[in-house]
């Protein structure tokens, strides 16, 4: 028995990967481009496990998934593999149409190749789990109800329209060909691990170097904020009982704006790492010119797979936003190693140079 992670060195997938074989000797095999947010170093204590079979490679390279899935033979394929940045698929979308586009299309058409060749009880066994996003369903206004499974997609970046696609196509292969498929829309995860360019991770690590703390426009957008080992643990369950064909949203109730996420942060810090100078942390806050297309709202209803599975998160946005400052501090070594000269320069273009 085995699992085929694909994207299995990013931020979720990593996670997800730590956490599975914690808790299950099953092995994975582990699929991972390495583009800049997928990173071995996440997966360091795996260095040496039998368990974890690490491949760099590309979900779009078909020659190399007939091989792996005759390979390995897995019994699941949990897709986390994807380009998931909204700024960076603003500058440069063609990535986050070749990945989340093409390369899920490829994915699944050798995926059908090898589900079909198996035998009958393996076939029945089967499952193709899609990781995807809230951000499919567009933007709601302040007084809307929360995003459910019916909603309409309604992608707004690049990065969301990509996703719509690849969920799509997810859909579209189970209803022509059969295949077992699950697709999940998980809201905004933050947590270990976390490439420091999103904004979690981005304060942290701006906020210790005394830089500015960019925040876009009024800093009034409000996200879901789900604690990534809660979104793994709806992943499992998923894999475990999860209806064929069906979507299941993912989140953590905990609705906030970006100001808030990032003035929480800043006290955390003040608490568990005040500042030489004796100032305060959202000292450092600076409001930038919001970026183009910006969602305003994002709100997941989570009752369908509360019901069904039986899933509710176990950390409130409080106990594990402490939780993941703590690591943070507790892993700068980490921080440093994948903070290379080019991420530095696109963060700098990006948000300018006092960031």
């Amino acid at each position: 028995m085995t699992l085929l992670v694909t994207g299995g060195a990013g931020f979720i997938g990593s996670n997800f990967v730590l956490d599975w074989l914690a808790r299950h000797d099953e092995p994975i095999v582990n699929l991972d481009r390495l583009t800049y947010a997928g990173n071995l170093e996440n997966l360091a204590a795996l260095r040496d496990d039998a368990r974890h079979v690490f491949v760099q490679g590309d979900i779009g390279d078909r020659a190399l998934l007939d091989s792996l899935l005759a390979e390995h033979q897995p019994r699941a394929i949990v897709n986390f593999a994807a380009e998931s940045h909204v700024d960076r698929s603003i500058h440069g979308p063609e990535d986050f149409i070749q990945t989340n586009v093409v390369g899920t299309f490829r994915l699944l058409e050798a995926t059908r190749s090898y589900w079909a060749a198996l035998a009958p009880n393996a076939r029945e066994a089967f499952r193709f789990l899609h990781v995807s996003t809230d951000e499919v369903y567009g933007t709601l206004a302040p007084d809307a109800a929360p995003f459910t499974e019916q909603h309409a997609t309604e992608p707004n970046s690049p990065y969301s329209a990509s996703k719509a696609a690849s969920d799509h196509l997810v859909r579209a292969w189970h209803h022509t060909y059969g295949l077992p498929v699950i697709t999940t829309n998980c809201s905004n995860n933050y947590g270990p691990y976390h490439f420091p360019e999103k904004l979690i991770p981005l304060v942290i690590v701006n906020a210790l170097a005394g830089r500015a703390l960019p925040v876009y426009g009024d800093g009034m957008q409000v996200r879901d904020w789900l604690y990534v080992k809660d979104h793994c643990s709806a992943i499992r369950r998923v894999l475990e009982a999860g209806r064929l064909g069906e979507v299941y949203n993912v989140g953590g109730w905990n609705e906030k704006p970006n100001i808030e996420i990032v003035r929480t942060i800043c006290g955390l810090l003040d608490e568990l790492r005040p500042r030489a100078d004796g100032g305060r942390y959202d000292e450092l806050i600076t409001y930038v010119t919001d970026r183009p297309g910006h969602d305003r709202r994002y709100a997941i209803d989570a009752r369908k797979i509360e019901r069904d599975l039986g899933w509710r998160p176990a950390e409130s946005f409080e106990t594990g936003i402490r939780k993941t400052v703590a690591w943070y501090l507790d892993n700068a070594d980490w921080v440093t190693r994948v903070q290379d000269g080019s991420y530095r320069e696109w963060v700098g273009k990006h948000y300018g140079a006092s960031a």
